[in-house]
């Protein structure tokens, strides 16, 4: 291939990637520090008997992100806001009370779990210190810079989640029982392995995604001009293939890694009998054979690189709801001054996620526990977000399909099943 092919390629791509917006940035945040611990410690304990649950989620969560995309879309209003006009004030209030509980349970694992990598890179720092600088620099990033800035630099992140997928190529690992195991689901009904699987479906179909894409939706068509609701109403078929092609591309990503991650703790981990990660540390060894004893800055630079991806995320997504709710003035492409309540929220949240880390929470746990009261919230969420999607009135020529429904309450019941169980395994 010569060098003019060459470059040719390499613009195409970063032409592609620039395309890219919501669903990129919706997959990337997905495996968050809680997603990456979660998905380390199944392929500790179980080896490659869940890796299933990698392939099976991918075309369902991403049906799931296309409902809520699609929400946006033709309504130009966020999934807070639609559930507001569909349902009476104690749904959505219960909604959003649930999500922001959630999601800043969720805010103070990440801290936890960037503090505890900032302590592999140097070993002498101080965690309470660790934990309110990061939290802090979130919120200052998220409050004081323009989203419409940094969001480009955000997309660039996802890359620090690679370093799995390269060590997945260059161990040894037996593809035929990968596929097997990909491919057949297996469960042993243990109380163990529920609460793990409700974890990993928390952090795989998480309800603050639903509400962080079609926030998002929104601001990339305000940031087209459409600034009013009656503006940013309806949509076309171009715009829905751009959204199609942004959202599956995303989730593909964000499987692709968590596939590579539960393979490759289970073909170094879970094979020498580390079945249990506690620290940090355990979990750095997994990308020992590709960075040797550098392998604990690659993890602690893809703990920072996620986490600080999905604080704002987490934070935006819950204060998008609140406010969406009570009919305040949202959005990040707004100044702090023009919409004081909404960065409020955000504010609220990360303080709080601070000081969930000074409460004797180990953060390394913390990170499952947020996945599985993702899990147990999600169901409740996705029962509104199907019935909206499948509303002739709401949606128009653009509502699901039977087939989208069917697979829409497919996701509904299964992770109502799995959440069931999950409580039932806590006693």
């Amino acid at each position: 291939m010569d060098e003019n092919n060459k470059e040719s390629l390499f613009q195409e791509g970063q032409s592609y990637i620039k395309k890219l917006g919501p669903g990129l940035i919706t997959g990337a945040a997905d495996d968050d520090p809680s997603g990456i611990a979660t998905y380390s410690q199944t392929g500790a304990q179980y080896g490659t008997s869940l890796l299933w649950l990698a392939a099976w989620t991918f075309p369902l969560m991403t049906i799931i992100q296309e409902m809520c995309a699609r929400i946006a879309l033709v309504t130009g209003k966020g999934l807070a806001a639609n559930i507001k006009n569909a349902y009476s004030r104690k749904v959505l209030y219960v909604c959003t009370l649930l999500l922001f509980m959630a999601n800043t349970l969720n805010i103070g694992a990440d801290l936890g779990a960037i503090a505890k990598a900032i302590e592999l890179i140097i070993p002498n720092a101080s965690f309470v210190f660790s934990v309110i600088f990061v939290g802090i620099f979130g919120l200052m990033l998220e409050v004081f810079i323009p989203y419409q800035k940094y969001v480009k630099y955000l997309k660039w992140l996802v890359i620090t989640l690679f370093s799995y997928i390269l060590t997945g190529l260059i161990i040894h690992m037996n593809w035929s029982t990968l596929f097997k195991d990909a491919m057949i689901p297996h469960m042993t009904f243990s109380k163990t392995q529920i609460l793990l699987i409700t974890g990993i479906l928390g952090t795989t179909i998480s309800p603050y995604l639903f509400f962080w894409q079609t926030s998002q939706e929104i601001e990339e068509k305000i940031k087209e001009g459409r600034t009013t609701v009656h503006s940013r109403r309806g949509t076309n078929k171009n715009e829905i293939k751009k959204m199609r092609t942004d959202v599956w591309f995303g989730m593909f990503v964000s499987n692709l890694v968590m596939f590579f991650i539960i393979a490759v703790c289970a073909n170094t981990l879970f094979v020498h009998g580390i079945t249990n990660i506690n620290t940090a540390s355990d979990a750095a060894l997994a990308l020992s054979p590709l960075a040797g004893p550098w392998a604990t800055l690659l993890f602690a630079i893809g703990i920072i690189g996620t986490g600080l991806l999905a604080i704002p995320i987490l934070a935006g997504s819950a204060s998008y709801a609140i406010s969406e709710s009570f009919g305040w003035k949202e959005g990040l492409y707004r100044k702090l001054n023009e919409a004081r309540a909404f960065y409020g929220i955000i504010i609220i949240s990360i303080i709080i996620g601070i000081i969930i880390n000074f409460i004797g929470i180990d953060p390394i746990k913390a990170l499952l526990y947020a996945a599985i009261v993702n899990g147990l919230i999600a169901p409740i969420i996705l029962l509104f977000i199907v019935q909206i999607s499948s509303s002739k009135k709401v949606m128009g020529h653009y509502k699901n399909s039977k087939i989208i429904s069917t697979l829409g309450w497919i996701v509904t019941l299964l992770m109502g099943i799995t959440a069931i169980g999950a409580i039932y395994s806590m006693f």
